[in-house]
Formats: C-alpha cells, sequence, structure tokens
C-alpha cells in the first residue's frame, strides 16, 4: 500500500502551506527553502494529477481538491504526532511556552532558581509574543506552557493556577512627588496603553467607575505589557501593569504606583500540560514549585478590587 502513497515530506509540506496559506512561511516552518516547498507541492500535484494551489495575484488559495485532501492530512499528522510522543524519550528537558512580558518580569528568574533546586530536571524556555495566549500542543514542540486565560482548556489538559492578574497603573518613581494622585491628574496624565485595543486601561477605569472622567484616546499604544512598563519606568507617562509582576521593581524604587488600587481582570495565569504526555511527575514538581515561588512573594501594599 505504501507505494500509493505520496512522500510523506511533500505532503507535510502541503498541510504548512496551506495552514499558512504562503510557501515561503511554510518554508520557514520547516526549515527548508521556498522552492522546496514548490517542489514538494509541485511532487504532489503530478501524483494526483490535479491542482492543488491558485494564485490570484499575491494571494495563495486552495483547489476545491486540495479542500478534500487537507482534513485527512491534518488529521494523519496529528494521530502521527500522538502516536510518536506516547514513545518519546523521556529526558529532563522540559520544554515551555510563555508570554514575553511574564518570561522577563516573573518566569526567567524562578525557572533559573528551580533547576539549581531540581537538580538534572532542565526548563527549555521559548518566550513569545501572544495577542491571545494559546499553545497548540500537536504542532508546536511545547510539554507545557504558562498562559494567560479564563480557565477553559481543553479536557486532555491538566491546568495549574498560578496567580490571577491585578491591573494597576505604574508609573516612573517620581510620579509620588507632589500632591496625591486624583482623578484630574489622573485625567491629565499621558496614559500608555499595553495593548492596542487600550482594553486593560478600559477595564481598571471602568471597575474603578471613572469610564467617563478618564478617556482612553491617545496616547501611545503598544503590543505588550513589558513595552509599557518600560516606557512608564523612563518617565514617558502612566501605564497599565500587572500587580505581582511590577512587585519587585516598585519595591527596588524603579517604579511607583500612583493610583494604588489593583483590580482583577478575571484572567489568570495557569501552568498547562497534556495529560497523555510522558514526564507528568515531573509537571507537577515545577507546577508545585512555581505555586510556592507564588506564595512567597511580598506584593506591595494596595487596594484589591476583585
Amino acid at each position: 500500500m505504501s507505494r500509493h502513497l505520496p512522500p510523506l515530506y511533500a505532503l507535510r509540506a502541503f498541510e504548512a502551506a496551506a495552514r499558512h496559506a504562503s510557501f515561503t512561511r511554510a518554508g520557514e516552518e520547516l526549515s527548508i527553502t521556498q522552492s522546496a516547498v514548490s517542489r514538494h507541492i509541485r511532487t504532489l500535484e503530478e501524483h494526483f494529477g490535479c491542482r492543488l494551489f491558485l494564485r490570484s495575484g499575491r494571494h495563495l488559495q486552495l483547489s476545491d481538491a486540495a479542500r478534500l485532501l487537507l482534513p485527512g492530512i491534518r488529521d494523519g499528522f496529528t494521530a502521527l504526532e500522538r502516536a510518536c510522543n506516547t514513545l518519546r524519550h523521556e529526558d529532563d528537558i522540559v520544554r515551555m511556552k510563555a508570554p514575553s512580558t511574564l518570561t522577563m518580569r516573573w518566569l526567567l528568574a524562578r525557572l533559573s532558581r528551580f533547576r539549581h533546586l531540581q537538580a538534572g530536571n532542565e526548563v527549555q524556555l521559548t518566550s513569545a509574543w501572544m495577542d491571545v495566549d494559546n499553545v497548540d500542543f500537536n504542532h508546536e514542540p511545547f510539554d507545557c506552557a504558562v498562559l494567560l486565560g479564563d480557565g477553559s482548556f481543553p479536557p486532555d489538559w491538566e491546568a495549574t493556577l498560578l496567580f490571577p492578574e491585578w491591573l494597576i497603573p505604574v508609573g516612573a518613581s517620581n510620579l509620588l512627588d507632589g500632591p496625591a494622585w486624583d482623578v484630574e491628574r489622573l485625567a491629565s496624565a499621558e496614559l500608555l496603553h499595553p495593548t492596542p485595543d487600550r482594553r486593560d486601561w478600559r477595564s481598571w477605569l471602568e471597575r474603578m467607575g471613572l469610564s467617563e472622567q478618564v478617556s482612553i484616546k491617545g496616547g501611545q499604544v503598544f503590543d505588550t505589557l513589558e513595552l509599557g512598563m518600560i516606557a512608564a519606568a523612563r518617565g514617558y507617562g502612566v501605564s497599565m501593569g500587572d500587580l505581582l509582576m511590577v512587585a519587585e521593581d516598585v519595591a527596588q524604587g524603579r517604579l511607583s504606583l500612583p493610583w494604588p488600587t489593583a483590580v482583577a481582570s478575571g484572567l489568570n495565569y495557569y501552568l498547562v500540560w497534556p495529560k497523555t504526555r510522558p514526564g507528568g511527575e515531573r509537571m507537577r514538581r515545577l507546577s508545585d514549585f512555581l505555586q510556592g515561588e507564588v506564595a512567597n512573594m511580598q506584593l506591595p501594599a494596595v487596594e484589591m478590587l476583585r
């Protein structure tokens, strides 16, 4: 039967190109050139005797035949990956994905301590920008991930709550000079937005009942909490931050809390991993360690509104 199947590498190139709608991005994912992807696609087209991709200007579209083929190819690769993962050698490396701001502000130092205290347990961390935190354990090379979410995860995942997200305004240390912050001073301040849709400031102002008095229009827009907090520390305005992630900077005087009220966003950071993968005991050790790190943190004394 195998003689009637096209080459596996060609099918993989087809699946990646269809997912990205781009030969170039498929090549980047597979670590091959765009021309190699194109050759693999031609191999499949010759095998099946039909076109798989149609070009309309710069846009790449699936043909009708490709739309029929794609679901079975995806299911097949998912099944192959799951089968191989069940027999993967259980080495001492845990491969983790995490949001970039969390990595820099909190996670990196904790994982360094974990490796030092838990000899033989190496954590290989990949920091990624994610507008909406996500991981695809079937297609990404990770054993676990730390994600910000509402706890609605697939039933075949384990999920451990690490800590809630508390939104709070942050700024340079000299913002505490002068009169106490009130609505008038906040309304006249330069607001820095760490999310393109300005959702963090919107959530905080709504919970504080200040939406009508303080406008979220204008101000510099960033795409990560990290960039917003860096800009705030350098005196460019007041950004929204996460209470736990700024705790050490506040304690050391690098950031201040001009309005010391934190608002729960309703989202939490979770450590997640697939239940079916080997190494569950290692994940639980890592989970227990990170939860202990959270419990031992000293947070700034602020009002906290749920």
